[in-house]
């Protein structure tokens, strides 16, 4: 990764830099982010959701909020979304770039403990990544509202290839989320149990969203993710 800009904030280091991803039209370069804190214990690597970049709020601020307990995180672009594509890259191409990210975030920081995961699509990739191929240096997966299925279509075909995994993975899903029916969601986790841990935010949807009434803000429910992502950490081999 070759840093193109840098940033200092009292403790917390920002770099921005580029990588390079295979795709079947040859390899394309992509940005990443890392946030690295003076107190990291971990380094997450983490893949954005389908229609956000890794600069979206949601995805800066949980960064922020996991960087204040210690997880420094690695971000990065899937090459639909650097080059301004609406539609996600084939299958292929995703888990391309999820692998190509562990292996640089790795090098980047190797003195830290691996996770990896993502937000809906980018979380999902990562668990087909990590299925696929299992990499040693990743000892957890963490997903910020894993695609159970399409929207009002409630199936659990997408979460079949977990039970390859053999690392621990943290489900955080929020009690709305229309891509995660959250019966379904139970029987997913308990089937994958000891190695599954499942972490409900009440009147949250798929994009951790909360209706007004209940007086919580986005700062607060970034923070109560980042929370509880820290309690797993701590309870790792």
């Amino acid at each position: 990764m070759s840093k193109c800009e840098h940033h200092s904030t009292g403790t917390m280091t920002r770099e921005v830099g580029k990588m390079s991803v295979a795709t079947p039209a040859g390899a394309t370069e992509v940005s990443t982010f890392l946030v690295r804190p003076s107190t990291a214990r971990w380094l997450l690597v983490l893949g954005h959701g389908a229609g956000v970049s890794m600069r979206h709020p949601f995805m800066e601020g949980v960064a922020d909020h996991l960087a204040d307990r210690g997880i420094a995180s690695f971000r990065y672009q899937f090459p639909y979304m650097e080059h301004r594509r609406r539609v996600p890259d084939r299958r292929p191409v995703l888990i391309s770039a999820v692998r190509r990210a562990v292996e640089v975030a790795a090098r980047v920081a190797a003195n830290l403990p691996l996770l990896a995961g993502g937000k809906s699509l980018g979380g999902r990739m990562t668990s087909l990544a990590m299925a696929e191929e299992p990499r040693p240096d990743v000892r957890g997966i963490v997903f910020f509202g894993f695609p159970l299925h399409p929207a009002r279509q409630p199936t659990t075909e997408r979460a079949e290839h977990l039970a390859l995994i053999q690392v621990p993975m943290l489900f955080l899903q929020g009690t709305r989320d229309a891509l995660a029916d959250l019966d379904r969601m139970r029987a997913v986790c308990k089937s994958l149990e000891p190695l599954s841990t499942l972490h409900v935010l009440e009147d949250a949807d798929h994009s951790f969203n909360v209706l007004k009434r209940t007086g919580r803000t986005q700062e607060e429910i970034q923070g109560a993710l980042a929370s509880a992502v820290d309690t797993w950490t701590r309870r790792l081999p």
